[in-house]
């Protein structure tokens, strides 16, 4: 599936999400114990790691408040181990082998890592270009850095 075609399917799986959801525009009952919340919430960016990727994404505070939990719970379980974490920030850099993952990572065998790269492409966060060889898959290289970043902020590593 080519670049252009991964996006148009990401924004139709959000718009459907989004009208899922009920959307900015949905109508809300006067006994509604959340009205809506109105605004905006968001993040872009240009990067030029292993190639150019730009993206931006808006979305309302309730759309987000509405969307199904679970692909959301497996991206952050996927990132939230810290080989995992390491294997995404090698490969925003590029694509990388099996074996220079591995190598990249010292102490973790083989088993280990084929263990959590099923995680992280199991999440969609990698993908498996040919036998053996990685890459973040292009939607995700934004995003991933985004996450990263967001992390630290609420660790308190960017204050």
């Amino acid at each position: 599936m080519s670049d252009v075609a991964d996006r148009l399917a990401a924004l139709e799986a959000r718009v459907a999400a989004l009208e899922a959801a009920g959307g900015p525009d949905a109508s809300v009952s006067a006994s509604d114990p959340h009205p809506p919340t109105g605004g905006a919430v968001g993040y872009s960016g240009e990067v030029h790691l292993a190639g150019d990727v730009s993206w931006s994404m808006t979305y309302s505070p309730d759309g987000v408040l509405g969307l199904p939990p679970e692909r959301s719970v497996e991206v952050l379980a996927a990132l939230g181990h810290p080989v995992r974490f390491a294997i995404v920030r090698a490969l925003l850099r590029g694509p990388m082998s099996a074996t220079a993952l591995q190598e990249s990572l010292d102490s973790t065998s083989a088993g280990r890592l084929y263990h959590h790269l099923k995680a992280l492409t199991g999440a969609r966060i990698v993908d498996q270009q040919a036998r053996g060889d990685y890459r973040l898959a292009p939607r995700t290289v934004v995003p991933a850095l985004v996450l990263m970043m967001a992390s630290a902020d609420i660790a308190g590593e960017l204050r």
